[in-house]
C-alpha cells in the first residue's frame, strides 16, 4: 500500500492541474467572448481561421521586411546580387557583403524584436498595465548602468558574461520599480516610478561615461540602439538564451492567463500567484538583456507591440490565450524592429543611416504611441492641489528666508574658493579690485560666471516649477518630466551642431523656440480636460522621450566622434561658462520673479480650483497662458545657460511649500533661494568631490532628485 500510494496522489495532482488548466481555458476564452459585442462574437472555427490568418500574414509580412532589410546598405549590392548570394553564385565581395553583415543584421532583428514584444506582453499581463515594459520599468537603464559598471573596471567580459551582467542589472531595476509602483494602482505611477529611476541610473552611467571615456569607448552610441552585427557570433551565441526564456514563458503560459484575472481568482484556481510573477518577471528581464547585450536598448518595441496584438483578442478568441498572443507579440516585434531599420535606410542617404541607430526610430514610435496612449486614457485622476492648506506663521517665513539665504552665501563662496585649486578670501578681494596675479585671475574669470550660471539656473528652474505646478494643479509637474526642458535642449543643440559658431543670444533663442514648441505639444493636448494628471505626465513623458531619440540622433549624425561633448553639456555643467552666458538667464529670472510676485494672488486662486478663479472674475485661460509663457521662458534660458538639469523644477517647489504653506508670496522666494542653492552645491561636488576631473550638475541633481520623486510616489499611494 505504501508503495501504490505515491503513485494514487501523483494521478490525483495530475487531474487537478488538468482540470485547473481546463478551468483557465475556459474563463480566459469566456473573457474574450464577452469583450466582443454579441453580433461579433466569432464561433470557435472561425476564432482558429481567423488565428491562423493573422498569424500567417504577421510571418509574410516579417518575411518581406527582412528582405527588403537585406537589400539596403552603403555598399552596391541590390536585390539582383543578394539573390546571388543566397544562392552561391555571387562573386566573394558581394557574397562576404550579404553573408557577414546584411543577414546577421536582419537576423539580429528578428530575434530583439520578438524577445522584446514577448518580453513586453508578459510584464504587461502579470502587472495589469498596459504601459509595463522593458523601458517603463527601467530594464533597460539597468542594464546599461550594470554594463558601465563593468565597462569602467576595465575588464573584458565576453558576450555570454555581459548578458548576466545585463540581466542582473535590469531584473534589479524592474524590482524596484514594480515594489514602488505596486500592481494594478494605475497606468501612470509605474511609468512616473520607471521613467525617474531610469534618469537616476542613466545619469550615473553617464557619470561613468564621461569618468572613465577610454575604458566605456562607445557604449554611448551603444545606448543609442543598433542591429548591425559583424556576423552571425553574436546572435548564435544569444539564441541558446533567448530560446530557453521563451520556452519557459510559453511552458507558464496557463498560469500568466490565470494572473490576467486577478491574484484571488488565480489562487481560486491553484496557481501560486507570488512565484508566478517572480518566475515570469525574471524570464522577461532575461529576455530583455539578450536583446540589450545584442544591440543594445531598442526602446519601446515591449511597449508598442503588445498594443498592436491586443485589438486582436476583442476579435479573434484565439488570441486571449497567452500560448498564441505571445508568439504573436513576437512576430509584432519584429515587424517593428524591422519596419523601423527599413524605413531608416529608406529616408536617410547609405552612408549616413550607417551612423544611425536604430532605436532611435523606435524610440520616436514609441513616443507617439505614448502620447496617443495618454489621450485615449479614461481612468484619468482629476488635478489636485499639491498640499493640505497650512499657513505657518510669519517668523517660521522669516526665520526660513534667512536660513536660506545665508546658504545660498556659503554655497556662493564656497562656490568661489573650491575647485581643482582652493582659494582664499583675500584673493577674492583682491581680483576685485584689480590687484590679484595672474594664475588667481584666470581662475576666478573662469570659476565665478560657473557659480552665478548654476545660481541664475536652479533659480529659474525652481521658479519655472513652481509655476507649472500651480497652473496645472499637479504636484508631479516640473519642465523636465513635461518634456520643456528636453524640448529646449533639441533647440540648443540642433543650433550648436549646425551652426557652430552661434553665439549665446542665439542658443538661447534657439533654445526657447524648442521649449515653446514642446510646451504648446504639452499643454495643448493636455489641457482638454483640465490638466487632469495622468493625461498630463504621459503626454510629457512622450514629448520628452521623443526629444531625447532627435537629440541623439542630431548627435550621431552630425559629430559622432565627440560624443563627451555632447553628454558635458546634456548632463547640465557649467564649465566653460562666461558671464555673456548668465546674461539671459539672468535678465529672465528678474522678470520672472516680478511677473510672479505682482501676480501672487492670481497665483493662489489658480492654483486652487477652475471655478473660484471664474467666480472672482479671474480670466483663467489667459491666467494660465501668461504663467505658462514665463515658465517656457525661464526653463528655456536655464537650458541654455546649463545645460539639462533634472528634477529642480520639482524637489524646490514641493520643499518650499513644505516649509512655508501653500501662499505663493512665501513660496517663491524660497523655492528660488532653495533652487539656486540645490544647484550651486551640486556644481560645487561636481567640481571638487573627484577633481581635477568633473561631473555636471545635473548629473549631481538626478541622483538626488531620483530618491525624492520615488518617496512622492510612494507617498502619494498611501
Amino acid at each position: 500500500m505504501d508503495v501504490r500510494r505515491p503513485r494514487i496522489d501523483g494521478g490525483v495532482h495530475r487531474r487537478r492541474r488538468r482540470r485547473t488548466d481546463e478551468v483557465t481555458d475556459e474563463v480566459t476564452e469566456t473573457m474574450a467572448v464577452t469583450a466582443t459585442s454579441p453580433v461579433a462574437r466569432p464561433s470557435t472555427a472561425a476564432s482558429r481561421t481567423g488565428v491562423a490568418a493573422v498569424t500567417a500574414a504577421l510571418v509574410l509580412l516579417v518575411l518581406a521586411l527582412g528582405i527588403a532589410d537585406i537589400t539596403q546598405g552603403t555598399a552596391a549590392v541590390g536585390p539582383a546580387e543578394v539573390l546571388k548570394a543566397l544562392t552561391g553564385r555571387a562573386d566573394q565581395s558581394d557574397a562576404s557583403v550579404v553573408i557577414a553583415s546584411r543577414l546577421p543584421r536582419m537576423t539580429a532583428g528578428i530575434l530583439v524584436g520578438v524577445v522584446l514584444g514577448v518580453a513586453g506582453a508578459v510584464l504587461q499581463t502579470v502587472s495589469r498595465n498596459v504601459l509595463a515594459s522593458p523601458d517603463t520599468l527601467a530594464v533597460n537603464a539597468g542594464s546599461y548602468l550594470a554594463l558601465g559598471l563593468a565597462g569602467a573596471t576595465g575588464v573584458s567580459l565576453p558576450l555570454l558574461a555581459s548578458s548576466s551582467v545585463a540581466f542582473a542589472g535590469g531584473l534589479l531595476a524592474a524590482a524596484v520599480v514594480l515594489v514602488l509602483s505596486g500592481l494594478g494602482t494605475g497606468t501612470v505611477r509605474l511609468v512616473l516610478a520607471g521613467t525617474a529611476l531610469a534618469l537616476g541610473l542613466n545619469s550615473l552611467t553617464e557619470g561613468l561615461l564621461l569618468l572613465f571615456p577610454e575604458q566605456t569607448e562607445g557604449l554611448y552610441q551603444w545606448n543609442q540602439g543598433s542591429i548591425s552585427q559583424n556576423g552571425f557570433d553574436g546572435v548564435l551565441q544569444l539564441l541558446p538564451v533567448a530560446v530557453a526564456g521563451l520556452a519557459g514563458l510559453l511552458l507558464t503560459a496557463r498560469r500568466i492567463d490565470a494572473l490576467a484575472l486577478g491574484d484571488d481568482a488565480a489562487r481560486g484556481l491553484g496557481v501560486p500567484v507570488r512565484a508566478t510573477r517572480v518566475t515570469v518577471v525574471v524570464l522577461a528581464a532575461l529576455l530583455s538583456a539578450t536583446a540589450v547585450t545584442l544591440a543594445g536598448p531598442i526602446g519601446f518595441v515591449g511597449l508598442c507591440a503588445p498594443a498592436l496584438v491586443r485589438p486582436l483578442a476583442r476579435r479573434f478568441r484565439g488570441f486571449a490565450r497567452s500560448r498564441t498572443a505571445l508568439p504573436v507579440a513576437g512576430l509584432a516585434g519584429a515587424g517593428l524592429v524591422l519596419g523601423s531599420d527599413v524605413l531608416l535606410r529608406a529616408l536617410v542617404p547609405a552612408d549616413r543611416a550607417v551612423a544611425v541607430p536604430t532605436g532611435v526610430v523606435t524610440s520616436l514610435v514609441g513616443a507617439v504611441f505614448l502620447v496617443v496612449t495618454a489621450l485615449r486614457l479614461r481612468d484619468t485622476s482629476g488635478a489636485e492641489a499639491p498640499d493640505r492648506l497650512r499657513i505657518p506663521s510669519r517668523t517660521v517665513f522669516l526665520a526660513t528666508t534667512a536660513v536660506l539665504v545665508a546658504v545660498v552665501v556659503g554655497v556662493t563662496l564656497g562656490g568661489v574658493l573650491l575647485g581643482d585649486s582652493k582659494l582664499l578670501l583675500g584673493d577674492v578681494a583682491n581680483w576685485t579690485q584689480g590687484r590679484a596675479g595672474r594664475a588667481v585671475s584666470f581662475v576666478l574669470e573662469t570659476r565665478v560666471p560657473r557659480v552665478f550660471a548654476a545660481l541664475c539656473a536652479g533659480a529659474a528652474l525652481a521658479l519655472a516649477g513652481t509655476l507649472v505646478q500651480a497652473v496645472t494643479r499637479n504636484p508631479l509637474a516640473d519642465p523636465g518630466v513635461l518634456g520643456v526642458s528636453g524640448g529646449a535642449a533639441l533647440g540648443a543643440v540642433l543650433l550648436v551642431t549646425t551652426v557652430p559658431v552661434a553665439g549665446t543670444w542665439s542658443v538661447a533663442g534657439a533654445a526657447f523656440a524648442g521649449a515653446a514648441l514642446a510646451s504648446v505639444l504639452v499643454f495643448g493636448l493636455a489641457a482638454r480636460g483640465g490638466y487632469q494628471q495622468n493625461r498630463l505626465v504621459l503626454v510629457g513623458i512622450g514629448v520628452a522621450a521623443g526629444t531625447a531619440a532627435l537629440i541623439s540622433l542630431l548627435i550621431v549624425l552630425t559629430d559622432p566622434f565627440n560624443a563627451t561633448k555632447a553628454l558635458t553639456w546634456l548632463s547640465g555643467s557649467t564649465y566653460g561658462r562666461t558671464m555673456p552666458d548668465v546674461v539671459p538667464v539672468a535678465l529672465v529670472l528678474v522678470a520672472g520673479l516680478a511677473v510672479a510676485v505682482a501676480r501672487r494672488t492670481e497665483l493662489d486662486l489658480v492654483s486652487l480650483d477652475g471655478d473660484t478663479p471664474r467666480l472672482l472674475g479671474l480670466r483663467l485661460s489667459r491666467a494660465r497662458l501668461g504663467f505658462l509663457v514665463v515658465s517656457v521662458l525661464l526653463s528655456a534660458t536655464a537650458v541654455a545657460s546649463a545645460g539639462t538639469i533634472a528634477f529642480v523644477g520639482l524637489v524646490a517647489p514641493h520643499a518650499a511649500r513644505a516649509l512655508v504653506g501653500r501662499r505663493h508670496v512665501r513660496v517663491v522666494p524660497v523655492a528660488v533661494l532653495l533652487g539656486a542653492a540645490l544647484v550651486c552645491t551640486a556644481d560645487l561636488l561636481g567640481r571638487t568631490v573627484i577633481a581635477p576631473a568633473q561631473l555636471g550638475a545635473g548629473l549631481m541633481t538626478a541622483t538626488i532628485g531620483t530618491p525624492y520623486f520615488l518617496y512622492l510616489l510612494v507617498r502619494s499611494r498611501r
